[in-house]
């Protein structure tokens, strides 16, 4: 019920708005976001490098509301990537990228985003780096496949993210575990249907499982995105090379077993940065109670 309240209120602009004007607040956002500005960033991300961690950038934002936004979240994007080359982090980085950042809620949104999803990548191979689409809630599951497929036609490399608490999810890990296909699986962080998801956590956990298997078992390079040390566990024992597949996690979380992992495996951390950090901090919220314990502690007086 908790978790199902905190994704509610991810997409209330009431709360939006009490959540921002807290100042107490930023202490607690700073632990999940590498700072405002791409500067920020690329320091978080130049020590993870040199700690032997590799690194996706997420230019926070989702859901934007006009074109001009979408191409300023685009441009973003191949600045940062310029940035990456020019400081010689593009061999330890990627982006992620959410299409509703880019448009795809639009009216003409799935061409719209396409075009700047394409632009983005053609970034990304000059900086001499990849790209990884966001998924966000099922109704864009089927859009965004179909821009990555798009994608994959000129850029092969196009990452795909699927969520295991999607009934669909099993299929897809099917059809997208061919060779090449670069697939990061997590457990997901909307809040969903019954009719389309699943509820229960060892539901939820059933089918990762399931998922992993069948990409793990495929041609393709999964990417392992968990912070459940059974699941871990179960991906270390399925006897990839070190180089067939990779460990991912959340920036500020787990930070000493993501420094055990990289002694043994790939380990890539997942780093947002920018000033629309509401949505994103507000699933981490619901992920997690004692974050939400210590974020309440902060609103009280005194």
């Amino acid at each position: 019920m908790l978790r199902s309240v905190l994704l509610a209120a991810a997409g209330s602009a009431g709360c939006r708005s009490l959540v921002e004007r807290t100042p107490l607040t930023r202490p607690l956002v700073e632990r999940f976001v590498a700072g405002d500005a791409v500067d920020q960033a690329l320091r978080v991300t130049a020590a993870l490098a040199a700690d032997g961690r590799f690194v996706t950038l997420d230019h926070l934002g989702e859901d934007v509301t006009d074109v001009a936004t979408a191409e300023l979240t685009m441009r973003a994007y191949v600045e940062l990537l310029r940035r990456l080359a020019d400081h010689g982090l593009a061999g330890h980085a990627e982006v992620s990228v959410k299409l509703s950042a880019v448009g795809q809620r639009l009216p003409g949104g799935d061409r719209i985003a396409l075009d700047n999803a394409r632009r983005i990548c053609a970034a990304a191979a000059s900086a001499g780096t990849t790209v990884t689409l966001d998924m966000e809630d099922h109704t864009t599951t089927d859009a965004t496949l179909g821009t990555l497929r798009a994608l994959r036609e000129d850029f092969p490399w196009t990452g795909a993210v699927l969520q295991a608490y999607l009934r669909r999810t099993e299929q897809d890990c099917r059809d997208l575990a061919g060779p090449g296909s670069r697939v990061r699986l997590c457990k997901g962080a909307y809040a969903e249907p019954a009719s389309v998801a699943y509820q229960e956590k060892s539901e939820v956990d059933r089918s990762y499982v399931r998922c992993l298997r069948i990409l793990m078992e495929g041609a393709g390079y999964p990417m392992v995105a968990t912070h459940d040390p059974r699941v871990i566990a179960v991906a270390a024992e399925l006897g990839r090379d070190r180089a067939d597949f990779e460990f991912q996690m959340l920036y500020g979380v787990r930070e000493p077993e993501q420094r055990r992992l990289a002694q043994a495996h790939r380990m890539r951390v997942y780093v947002p940065y920018g000033d629309q950090w509401y949505g994103y901090f507000m699933r981490r919220l619901a992920e997690r109670p004692a974050n939400l314990a210590f974020f309440l502690r902060s609103l009280l007086p005194g």
